[in-house]
């Protein structure tokens, strides 16, 4: 995820004055009276701002960005995929420069075996950090801090409130890449199996503050926007960051005890049993949520909506459950953002809706994650962006 806080001012501004109920300042006052304690009159206000529905006018429009969107999401999983096993800018796979890495030829990315193990660990520790202190941490921040509408808008997720499901299941990608298995039992050639063969007790630490950090998670109230400031957030926030803690304090000084050998068994275990099908099942379920919007679009119907979001949700799991690895292809091309920035800049999603025309939404050359130009490009399409059009407060949307 990629959080870019211009367009969640440019949202919270838009609620402001486009529900004709107060200005901004109003709602400061409004929630402050409140001690910032009830998070439903806010979200009542956003949520009645939102009067957007598919309906005949806007149907043309509506099912052509879907396409659109999908169909970038499809060919994003594919590059991603391929630059994995095929090719990766003209050269080996990106899988072939990682279970090499420190070999001749191969050390210009990873210096050593162990170089290359170390990034395993230093993936999961940054999602990690990533969950507690921007996912949970920023809304939390925000809301503390007297912003409100900022804060819920902050929220991942917000339309089809899957937050604390996406939040678990980056930390589930944590345990993948631990565990070298995507089955929740410790492969023989994973780092937990190895760590655990030169200092058993940290072994059994990393694993709890695991469990415990998806617990903590999972343990929020249903939804996250709702309870953004409760005790509960807060504990998983802290949980995330202890996990993070152990990964940099304790597991990453370890990994010197393990040989090259054996850190070369860890990284092929690691592309060949977590990785790569991670990413070939994203890329399955994206031609799958593909094909699925090609018939909605066809025969639109509620029963549609419903079983697009059923899609989405499938896909969304690949993803989030891929972020443990946030490194090569999907960082150096901008395909983590292509797919997953938020928030979005819904006002410019409305205007595309109007006017038809999707060119916004491409961009092309070297990624610079610096560049507002690619960032507006990104804030337009994605999950989150297909995630607007088929869901609205937690459900699928209707046809009017």
């Amino acid at each position: 995820m990629k959080m870019n806080f211009k367009y969640v001012i440019a949202l919270t501004m838009g609620v402001a004055m486009t529900s004709g109920m107060m200005t901004s300042c109003d709602d400061d006052d409004d929630d402050k009276n409140n001690g910032g304690a009830d998070a439903n009159s806010m979200i009542s206000r956003i949520d009645a701002a939102d009067t957007l529905e598919y309906d005949s006018k806007n149907k043309a429009n509506w099912n052509a960005y879907m396409k659109v969107v999908a169909n970038y999401l499809k060919t994003d999983a594919a590059t991603l995929y391929n630059d994995w096993t095929d090719s990766y800018e003209k050269g080996d796979a990106y899988a072939t420069t990682f279970m090499n890495a420190g070999k001749s030829g191969y050390t210009e990315t990873f210096s050593s075996a162990l170089n290359a193990t170390e990034q395993i660990v230093a993936g999961c520790s940054d999602i990690a950090n990533e969950v507690g202190e921007a996912k949970i941490g920023d809304p939390l921040n925000l809301w503390q801090s007297g912003k409100y509408a900022e804060a819920l808008y902050a929220v991942e997720s917000w339309y089809s409130w899957h937050s604390r499901v996406d939040y678990s299941n980056n930390i589930e990608s944590v345990k993948n890449a631990y565990y070298g298995s995507l089955n929740g039992k410790v492969a023989d050639n994973s780092i937990s199996a190895q760590i655990a063969k030169v200092d058993e007790k940290l072994d059994t630490k990393v694993k709890n503050a695991i469990q415990n950090a998806i617990d903590k998670i999972l343990a929020i109230p249903q939804p996250f926007r709702n309870h953004i400031a409760s005790a509960e957030a807060l504990a998983a926030q802290n949980a995330c960051a202890d996990l993070k803690d152990i990964l940099d304090r304790d597991l990453t000084p370890a990994l010197s005890k393990l040989s090259e050998n054996t850190c070369e068994s860890i990284n092929k275990n690691y592309v060949e049993n977590v990785v790569v099908p991670t990413y070939k099942s994203l890329k399955e379920a994206n031609e799958d949520l593909y094909k699925s919007v090609v018939s909605f679009t066809e025969a639109p119907s509620n029963a549609g909506f419903e079983t697009l979001c059923e899609k989405w949700i499938a896909s969304r799991t690949y993803w989030e459950k891929s972020e443990a690895f946030l490194f090569g292809p999907v960082a150096d091309m901008g395909l983590d953002p292509n797919m997953d920035s938020w928030p979005l800049d819904q006002n410019a999603i409305k205007g595309i809706l109007v006017n038809g025309d999707f060119k916004d939404l491409n961009w092309s050359g070297d990624f610079d994650e610096d560049s507002d130009e690619i960032a507006a490009a990104q804030s337009i399409r994605g999950f989150h962006t297909l995630e607007y059009l088929i869901y609205k407060a937690g459900k699928a949307r209707t046809v009017k």
